[in-house]
């Protein structure tokens, strides 16, 4: 896609979310949500299918599989008014999303590298998080704790891409990754914790955030080494 194409979408992508956090969120427009909401991630698919030609069957077909149930997970929670059984179905549904992302990011890893530093860093930053919500995860306590090692898995995932792709590709995916753990941290302590004000939009902000910087980062990592 040409640079004026990019910018367009970039343009579109902005208005989509403009929609989700603003109108939706802070004018309390509700069904405002079951457009923009599915909207954020949809747009984000037909972007990487038109940009990603170039990259190879698996890794497209992953990365599309990872949009996918991320979608999945974005039209669930929007029920979860009328049953929690939405919010479980909707975080089994991320967390088949973040798999596939892990398996993407793992085709360009480093062998060599020992992320034993990182991963200490993450698990004090995921120790911070549980003992804020601890008390109130109740039957939901393993699911949660599941669902905390696996997006601590794709971080990890992808700080093992470093110089296996550029240095954009992989900062782009990388600070993805860590801006996808803040967006589900942020739901997290609102849910199981204590609501805060702007509590949608930081989350919704950062969790389209992060999807961009990560489809963005594969669409433009190089296909050498994978594994």
């Amino acid at each position: 896609m040409k640079p004026t194409s990019t910018f367009s979408f970039y343009i579109l992508f902005a208005i989509i979310v403009l929609f989700e956090t603003l109108l939706a969120s802070w004018l309390d427009l509700n069904w405002i949500h079951y457009i923009s909401k599915p909207l954020v991630v949809i747009s984000l698919i037909i972007f990487f299918l038109l940009n990603s030609k170039h990259l190879k069957k698996n890794i497209r077909m992953l990365t599309l599989l990872a949009l996918v149930f991320s979608l999945l997970g974005d039209v669930l929670l929007l029920f979860v008014s009328e049953s929690e059984y939405f919010f479980i179905s909707g975080l089994i549904a991320f967390l088949i999303a973040h798999i596939f992302y892990c398996v993407v990011f793992l085709k360009h890893r480093d062998k060599s590298k020992k992320p034993y530093g990182f991963i200490a860093l993450l698990l004090i930053y995921a120790f911070g998080i549980f003992w804020f919500l601890n008390s109130g995860l109740n039957d939901l306590l393993i699911p949660v704790i599941l669902y905390m090692l696996v997006i601590l898995a794709m971080a990890t995932s992808a700080f093992l891409r470093h110089q296996k792709v550029g240095a954009k590709s992989y900062n782009l995916v990388f600070y993805g990754a860590l801006v996808f753990m803040i967006s589900d941290s942020l739901l997290a302590l609102n849910k199981f914790y204590l609501p805060f004000s702007l509590a949608d939009f930081g989350i919704m902000f950062t969790y389209a955030l992060a999807q961009l910087l990560i489809v963005k980062g594969l669409i433009i990592q190089s296909d050498k080494s994978v594994l």
